[in-house]
């Protein structure tokens, strides 16, 4: 299984990182974490292809990670000529909210005649669910978005992977993380404590609890961003545009 991060930025672009997408590339499926409003432009830039996406899972309805899914539309009808379905999974409501942000950006695009199926499914909470030859399954978290937020664990060719998402610390990201081959954990601030963002302090704090065996910091902020060089590398990878993982 090998993890691309399109981008590990913030929704203000701190860094000058794109905001947050990562893709999958495993024998069962290739899909994409997440789906920021630059997730195009980041696929093109590492020349990876959306056509080869099985599945879109989205953490959360915000757009700096569900806001690049009406851009993949666009691009699947007038550049991509996609034949194959698409399916992208999210939080309750994600087809309406997609068909509101998506009419908003290019009228008339839900519309418009496609050659493939697109096809929305959601989450239920701790219920596992299968896509694409992936098992999802989502711990319902705390970033208020208009619809329930998830932290994501994912299980597929032997290995599982968890992402957060964002949240403030929640109870329910131990179990997300327990044993997971690689733990992405978003980390906005480094000792400044939010109710609905984490911070490294208190990630590190309960580094034992969350009991994964990689640590992937992302999603930071400018203050964090400048207190990297106090993080301890022999727990936590950092992410960057373009970094790549095997697992």
């Amino acid at each position: 299984m090998r993890l691309t991060i399109i981008g590990c930025g913030d929704a203000f672009g701190a860094g000058g990182n794109l905001q947050t997408s990562f893709l999958v590339r495993a024998a069962a499926s290739t899909f994409l974490i997440d789906c920021g409003a630059s997730t195009l432009i980041g696929m093109r830039r590492l020349g990876l292809q959306p056509n080869d996406l099985d599945t879109v899972f989205v953490s959360h309805l915000h757009g700096d990670h569900f806001g690049g899914l009406p851009w993949l539309l666009v691009d699947a009808i007038y550049a991509s000529d996609r034949r194959r379905p698409l399916t992208v999974t999210g939080p309750k409501g994600i087809a309406a909210r997609f068909a509101i942000a998506a009419e908003a950006l290019y009228p008339g695009i839900t519309g418009i005649k496609r050659n493939f199926e697109f096809t929305f499914r959601e989450y239920e909470e701790r219920k596992p669910l299968e896509a694409g030859g992936v098992t999802v399954t989502p711990f319902e978290v705390k970033h208020p978005s208009g619809a329930p937020p998830y932290a994501l664990r994912f299980a597929l060719d032997g290995k599982v992977l968890a992402f957060t998402g964002d949240t403030g610390w929640v109870e329910a990201l131990c179990e997300a993380a327990r044993g997971a081959d690689l733990l992405i954990s978003e980390c906005f601030q480094y000792d400044v404590k939010l109710p609905i963002h984490l911070d490294y302090k208190t990630i590190d704090a309960n580094y034992e609890r969350l009991g994964a065996k990689r640590v992937l910091l992302t999603h930071m902020g400018e203050a964090m961003l400048a207190s990297t060089d106090k993080i301890d590398a022999s727990r936590y990878l950092i992410a960057r545009d373009g970094l790549i993982l095997d697992l």
